[in-house]
């Protein structure tokens, strides 16, 4: 029944997941030159708060627990795991208060209206997987723009997408290199569920009426140990968090 109703919704789904990119592209454009970084980024998290009703035409249900308080006078490195695309908007709106950034493929910077605009103009890290290089420069530099502007960063420690929900082994490299310039950012893991099973068909159809959630945990501090057990920490918290839903989702279908 998700397949046969994700025929039906997903070509309106995309149609207007492809007109808002298309409003918000001029919109931030306009916003970036006569409103400046603030005005741009309020453009952009409007945009996706369009974008997360987008998800709706599908029948999806879309939840966000934030368990801990979080500081707002300190950047802040979300550390989440990575299912889809469809990870991204949700987490640009949630984490709106926190102005979170993203390191993404230096791909996406040409092309797609207001998603490359955004890439390129908000303030991420745009970096080339072939050029490593280049890539940890990117990355020193997002350290330092979140340190001198109190800005967030959102972080895919797996690397790529899982595309049946099973949490991959974090990879310390990235944390550890916005941790050079950003030392006093606090590690706060982020547990993402569902995301994959609106694309496990492939990108049509998506699947109708999935349930997504988007989980923010116990925040970490870095004390100075080895980074690897700090970001292992952070990796056996989503662990728990996804295997205890499963768990309770399980036994509510025994029972």
């Amino acid at each position: 029944m998700n397949k046969l109703f994700g025929y039906i919704f997903t070509p309106i789904h995309y149609l207007l997941f492809g007109l808002i990119l298309c409003v918000f592209h001029p919109i931030q454009w306009l916003s970036l030159k006569f409103g400046g970084n603030e005005t741009h980024k309020v453009s952009v998290d409007l945009m996706n708060l369009f974008l997360l009703g987008t998800y709706l035409i599908l029948g999806s249900r879309i939840k966000f627990t934030q368990k801990f308080p979080l500081p707002s006078n300190r950047p802040i490195i979300f550390i989440a795991n990575h299912q889809s695309m469809y990870d991204i908007p949700p987490l640009i709106w949630f984490l709106r208060k926190y102005h979170a950034k993203f390191i993404s493929k230096i791909e996406l910077t040409k092309g797609i209206p207001s998603i490359s605009f955004n890439l390129k103009y908000g303030g991420g890290a745009n970096i080339d997987r072939g050029d490593s290089k280049q890539a940890v420069a990117e990355i020193l530099k997002l350290g330092e723009r979140m340190k001198e502007n109190n800005w967030s960063a959102v972080i895919f420690p797996e690397g790529t997408r899982s595309r049946n929900g099973k949490l991959k082994q974090f990879a310390v490299g990235g944390v550890a290199t916005l941790l050079k310039r950003c030392p006093k950012a606090l590690i706060v893991p982020v547990a993402i569920q569902g995301s994959w099973k609106f694309v496990q068909y492939g990108s049509f159809p998506l699947s109708f009426g999935e349930r997504m959630s988007w989980t923010v945990l116990k925040p970490l501090e870095n004390k100075g140990g080895p980074l690897e057990d700090l970001v292992l920490q952070a990796e056996n918290q989503i662990r728990m968090e996804i295997e205890g839903s499963l768990g309770i989702q399980t036994a509510g279908q025994v029972n």
